[in-house]
């Protein structure tokens, strides 16, 4: 039997499932970062900081207490860990076995990374870290030019081959930069580090990818990722069989979804607060889903030349009521401590009247505290006409508080 959603209710599912906006806090700040994380499945790591990174941007917009020193934290007590997923990311401990059929497939060769491997420098990096204990890539040395992929250097890239086939993991960073170590150093005593079966590992796709995205099909729960897609197909029919998987429709499409994540539709969303998200947030990533389901459509135009943007180089889309209603395009002065707003494209069916304002004049204020900023320059709106009388309400927000 197939469930009918509208399209209100499966976004409210999804969004009370990615927790956006967050409900209730409980526990310490850092203990609810923890929660996040282990909610989403994963938090992806980017380098980009025209704004704060993405990881912490994630992590804040579900967490209003987060602070990025407790992604350090986390690490320092192996509550978390580095690794892949569709990109690179931090995830659960408690998740690590489900990292070794990858870490496995690079070892055998079975999947290639985009380093060639040196098996040689390989084994005298492993050496090193071994005897000498953590180390980061500028710790050795090496005078030639950089080379492939990315610029990097020889070690780096034997270091990432290591990484990414499980015989190092990052034990920490400094300054963004990896410090690796041995596996076994990283790992916490007694964590199950039994390879899982393919079907236990399809299994763990579905069910972590549900539980985090509420509906889903299996092109979004195996994206990204390479020689899964078959056995996914047939454990989710498996599961659907077993009855572990509902089926559910919105708008003609087909999806599955846990029994759980359905009990979510007794509950509304928690408040009506306007968000900035990061472009790599996980509730966007796949942005073909995005527009099926939200009816928008996102890309992320730092890719693109200068010449080809409409909303700008790293646009962050603004979620409010359950809907996408604008993008924020805005760089961070961190010299002068200035929000520069490049550009705010509003959509064209949104109606911008004073709660808009007033949602959008807070949320800006909580965005300039996470990014440390005291002032505000404002260079585009459109459509054009809302320049002034949101220049004018920011203004008198401010001098009300």
């Amino acid at each position: 039997m197939t469930e009918s959603l509208s399209l209100e209710q499966a976004r409210r599912l999804i969004l009370l499932s990615q927790r956006v906006p967050p409900g209730k806090q409980r526990g310490t700040a850092v203990s609810e970062t923890l929660s996040v994380i282990d909610q989403l499945s994963y938090i992806q790591i980017d380098t980009i900081s025209v704004v704060q990174r993405a990881h912490h941007h994630t992590l804040w917009n579900r967490n209003p207490r987060y602070k990025p020193s407790h992604l350090d934290a986390l690490l320092a007590e192996k509550r978390i860990f580095e690794y892949w997923t569709h990109a690179a990311a931090y995830l659960p401990m408690s998740d690590y076995r489900y990292s070794l059929p990858r870490k496995q497939a690079f070892k055998c060769g079975e999947q290639k990374h985009w380093f060639k491997r040196d098996e040689i420098l390989m084994k005298h990096v492993l050496d090193r870290i071994s005897s000498e204990g953590p180390l980061m890539a500028k710790d050795f040395n090496y005078n030639g030019d950089k080379i492939g992929a990315w610029g990097s250097k020889p070690a780096k890239q034997s270091l990432e081959n290591l990484f990414v086939q499980g015989e190092l993991m990052i034990a920490s960073r400094r300054n963004f930069h990896k410090v690796y170590d041995l596996t076994h150093r990283v790992l916490p005593e007694g964590l199950d580090t039994s390879i899982p079966s393919p079907e236990e590992h399809a299994r763990f796709l579905i069910t972590r990818f549900l539980g985090s995205q509420g509906i889903g099909q299996v092109s979004e729960i195996t994206y990204l990722l390479k020689q899964v897609k078959p056995l996914v197909t047939t454990v989710l029919q498996d599961m659907i069989k077993q009855g572990e998987l509902h089926q559910v429709q919105v708008e003609g499409i087909h999806y599955v979804a846990l029994p759980q994540s359905l009990e979510l539709l007794n509950r509304p969303l928690p408040g009506k607060r306007m968000q900035f998200l990061s472009p790599f947030d996980n509730l966007i990533i796949q942005r073909k889903r995005t527009k099926a389901l939200f009816g928008f459509d996102y890309i992320l135009e730092c890719y693109y030349p200068a010449a080809k943007r409409k909303y700008g180089y790293f646009s962050l889309p603004i979620l409010w009521d359950g809907r996408f209603v604008a993008r924020l395009d805005c760089k961070v002065d961190r010299k002068q401590s200035i929000l520069n707003i490049n550009q705010l494209s509003i959509e064209d069916n949104i109606t911008v009247d004073d709660e808009f304002m007033t949602a959008f004049s807070r949320e800006l204020d909580h965005f300039m505290d996470f990014n440390d900023c005291l002032g505000l320059q404002i260079h585009q709106v459109t459509p054009e006409l809302f320049k002034e009388p949101l220049k004018a309400r920011l203004r008198e927000g401010r001098e009300n508080t």
